[in-house]
């Protein structure tokens, strides 16, 4: 990677702004890990919020840095790469989740950072700038995650409903309000795993551009740690806005269907975080509560919602690569 001299005060700028990011993910994307847990009265908000800040963090001795890989050598040409290009990169996912989360709209973070780089990069050196195959795979998985989401939390809604045929509907509601603290502790763990690690990512592809980092070096544990804390503190504080949209509007829940919605989004984000594939947390989530509703009988799930949310997904990587592109010509002008 061609390395391009600027001060330690940007640097320390940009990290600042790239946990600013973090943070932000953490608290736009809480509601995904919390919302069935708590719509469905398991937890009150202020321990659920606790819970998943926990086990965000503690993904950090769970996964290897695969997504971070991704993020920061098959997004966009290492050669392009500066101060510049990450400034755009994170003003355009930073505005993109503030107008999302205002308007409590569960769009991704993860995209809306994608979208960022893409746009940056655009903007200082043409489309011949950006890697297809780290995109293609991306932007695939914009349709993947919710379907296997999808396809996970209706298999598990089938195998329980077999498995519990027998049951009372009071046991089950007894067995699954303990079972559901598993499963959104395990979407916890594995937001954590996927969506801190795109912030790793973005930080030392600044450290290698500025010189301060060779691309063969590790990423140094400072940045790990960094980023971990920060997506718990972000998680911590909660973006309440968007809970209710993916708790209730899209379709009732009951502890067991939050059971298998948290269940079938957790082993969607475990697989791609093993592979390094960067999927939106919320994309999965969403995916995985019209699997489970949509089990039960079509019509329980309000397809208008989760139809809006859709135009959400599509319109994110645009919106926020448009954003970043204007970011990085100011960027260029006061940095």
């Amino acid at each position: 990677m061609q390395t391009f001299q600027f001060s330690i005060y940007v640097l320390i700028f940009l990290i600042a702004l790239a946990l600013l990011f973090d943070f932000m993910n953490g608290f736009h994307d809480a509601a995904n890990a919390i919302a069935t847990v708590v719509s469905t009265g398991v937890l009150k908000p202020q321990q659920a919020v606790g819970m998943a800040a926990f086990f965000n963090v503690v993904a950090l001795f769970v996964f290897h840095l695969h997504v971070a890989t991704t993020i920061g050598k098959g997004t966009i040409e290492p050669s392009i790469v500066d101060h510049y290009v990450i400034f755009g990169a994170l003003v355009g996912a930073i505005v993109w989740n503030i107008i999302t989360w205002y308007y409590g709209i569960p769009s991704s973070s993860s995209h809306a950072l994608i979208g960022g780089l893409v746009g940056a990069a655009v903007a200082k050196a043409g489309s011949g700038s950006l890697i297809a195959g780290g995109l293609i795979k991306t932007i695939a998985f914009i349709v993947i995650s919710p379907v296997l989401g999808f396809l996970f939390g209706s298999l598990i809604v089938l195998l329980v409903s077999w498995l519990f045929v027998r049951s009372t509907p009071r046991n089950i509601d007894r067995w699954f309000r303990r079972l559901q603290l598993v499963s959104a502790s395990m979407y916890s763990l594995g937001h954590g795993g996927n969506d801190a690690q795109k912030t790793m990512g973005i930080i030392w592809m600044l450290l290698i551009a500025g010189g301060y980092s060779s691309a063969g070096d590790d990423l140094p544990m400072w940045v790990v740690l960094s980023c971990y804390a920060a997506i718990g503190l972000g998680t911590l504080f909660g973006g309440w806005r968007i809970v209710r949209t993916m708790g209730q509007k899209i379709t009732k829940l009951k502890p067991v269907g939050g059971f298998c919605a948290e269940t079938g989004g957790a082993i969607t984000l475990f697989i791609a975080t093993i592979f390094g594939i960067p999927v939106s947390t919320t994309h999965t989530i969403t995916g995985a509560i019209v699997g489970v509703g949509s089990a039960k009988r079509v019509s329980a799930v309000r397809w208008g919602v989760a139809g809006g949310i859709v135009w959400a997904w599509i319109l994110t990587i645009p919106a926020s690569a448009f954003v970043s592109a204007i970011a990085w010509w100011i960027g260029t002008k006061i940095l």
